[in-house]
């Protein structure tokens, strides 16, 4: 089952006088990750590399920041996949010491920092969620409103018209016997809008 973290872990490496700092944290999207590494730009100036990582679904990157190509965002990006975490950046800051340490030094070096980091790191397991909505008689909503409350599911949204319309979510797996209650409590006043 993939996994994310529950907040930030850094670490920090010293190899040959170069100094790796380095940091693993949740991550929903590329341009969150972006800005977080403009972030570190501004604020690590005397930096040589600010190399990253981000595994999100659909919008992974690998970036070597001026490393030589694949030295430092693939394997760091490698770490991750092999710990199965997803919604995770992983950044590590590079100030240079003066003395090269090759291409499989810097492997090493970047892979050892964003493990070191995530040794320390709370991992959590990832659940999909589940959007369900519906509309019912006014009569069901305090029904209703009560089984969203005992499922542990988050309510995002309440609309009253001639019907009441309610949002909700809750983890994917929980959310096919929850209809499955729900009609039989409704007795077929239940109307099932299609998820979003």
């Amino acid at each position: 089952m993939a996994q994310t973290l529950a907040a930030a872990a850094h670490s920090e490496l010293i190899i040959k006088k170069s100094r790796f700092l380095g940091c693993v944290q949740p991550m929903a999207d590329r341009t969150s990750a972006q800005a977080v590494v403009d972030g570190l730009r501004r604020e690590h100036p005397g930096a040589a590399h600010v190399c990253w990582a981000l595994l999100a679904g659909g919008q992974s990157a690998a970036v070597d920041d001026g490393e030589p190509s694949g030295t430092a965002g693939r394997p760091m990006l490698d770490v991750l996949r092999h710990q199965e975490l997803e919604g995770v950046l992983a950044t590590v800051v590079r100030y240079f010491g003066g003395v090269k340490l090759g291409a499989g030094g810097l492997v090493r070096a970047y892979t050892d920092c964003v493990a070191q980091a995530l040794l320390t790191a709370a991992k959590v397991p990832l659940q999909r969620m589940a959007c369900l909505r519906c509309q019912v008689p006014y009569a069901l909503e305090g029904l209703l409103r009560r089984e969203i409350t005992a499922a542990g599911a988050e309510l995002l949204a309440v609309e009253h018209g001639s019907l009441v319309a309610l949002q909700w979510r809750l983890p994917e797996a929980a959310a096919h016997a929850m209809v499955a209650r729900l009609n039989d409590a409704g007795q077929g006043r239940i109307g099932w809008c299609a998820p979003l």
